[in-house]
């Protein structure tokens, strides 16, 4: 039997949630980093009018949930609004928009941003939305989930504790995980237990009523082992047990995991493809364009260095994918080029 363990010491995921409650509850807002919304407005403008495709091959239901986990500043949404206002009447009409967001600070923002368009519903966990037709969006809200660790060694399989900003190892069984993949020797294997509760719940519900949802972050959708967990404090990379609390602490998305897990529970999958792929199909390009011929010769500049920054591969375009989970019978969602996997 292990020696118990000091009262001090908490489990890698633990500290991973208690940090990053602490860190958007109090921190400016996502001042250590900026996301693909505020990088440019086409990103929302493009998911927005994915989302009312998508509404539309539902059959464009009178009343559907228009949910986002993880919503920034709510620039995403409001973005995605704008377009759905103009050029989706219908759909504006029917939509109830819901935001999942646990930090004050951050429902502060939202409101502010979603003004001119609703006043959104907010909760804390996916869980608590409202039963009824549902589209979800969500992007970089999986990777700041809080992530287990374990590591394989001559005497066994260990999880990472952290104990006084450093890691230790405590004696465990090997871990499994959802997909079933062989576990090779001296490797760090990353297990995100509220992401694949996330697919599971999804899955299930997809199964039972009408809805997709879309995930965009960093991540592989490959059986690829290792350390991905990282920090970033002022806007710097820094030791991630270092200063808990004052720094935003991420991991790589696991998405064979996150899409075995939903595809078990009854949902399709579609994905991952690569971010750039994913934004070429939907238009991205070509709203930019228009945007520029429309715009000064510096604003022109700026939206075309922000198109780049979002898809092509040596930027965001190749780290970030994108994955749709959907009920069975759905038509394939905008932007995939390969049809479920089922």
């Amino acid at each position: 039997m292990p020696s118990p363990l000091p009262p001090q010491t908490e489990r890698l995921d633990a500290f991973m949630a208690r940090a990053n409650t602490r860190y958007y509850a109090t921190k400016p807002l996502l001042s250590d980093f900026i996301t693909a919304p505020e990088i440019s407005q086409v990103f929302g403008e493009l998911l927005g009018a994915w989302a009312a495709t998508v509404w539309q091959n539902m059959g464009s239901p009178a009343q559907v949930i228009l949910a986002e986990a993880g919503p920034g500043r709510g620039t995403l949404m409001a973005d995605a609004l704008r377009l759905i206002t103009r050029c989706a009447p219908e759909f504006a009409r029917a939509l109830d928009v819901h935001l999942i967001e646990a930090s004050p600070l951050m429902r502060q923002a939202q409101k502010q941003a979603l003004a001119p368009y609703v006043r959104p519903t907010w909760h804390d966990r996916i869980e608590g939305l409202p039963s009824g037709p549902l589209i979800l969006l969500g992007n970089e809200f999986l990777d700041a989930l809080p992530i287990r660790q374990f590591v394989q060694t001559a005497s066994g399989w260990h999880e990472r504790y952290v104990m006084e900003q450093a890691f230790h190892l405590v004696p465990c069984n090997a871990p499994a995980l959802p997909d079933g993949r062989k576990l090779e020797p001296d490797t760090i294997v990353e297990l995100c237990e509220p992401a694949l509760e996330v697919a599971h719940y999804l899955g299930q519900r997809f199964a039972a009523q009408q809805g997709v949802a879309l995930f965009i972050d960093y991540g592989h959708h490959s059986t690829l082992t290792g350390d991905s967990l990282q920090a970033l404090r002022h806007a710097r990379p820094t030791h991630p047990l270092e200063a808990a609390g004052e720094a935003d602490l991420t991991a790589h998305v696991d998405f064979t995991a996150f899409g075995t897990t939903a595809k078990q529970a009854g949902a399709y999958v579609y994905g991952a493809e690569t971010q750039g792929t994913f934004l070429r199909a939907l238009g991205l390009m070509e709203r930019t364009e228009q945007l520029a011929r429309h715009a000064i010769a510096e604003d022109a500049a700026i939206l075309r260095s922000a198109a780049h920054r979002l898809a092509a591969p040596e930027k965001m375009g190749h780290l970030f994918r994108v994955m749709a989970l959907a009920s069975p019978g759905l038509p394939s969602p905008p932007g995939f080029m390969k049809g479920a996997d089922v």
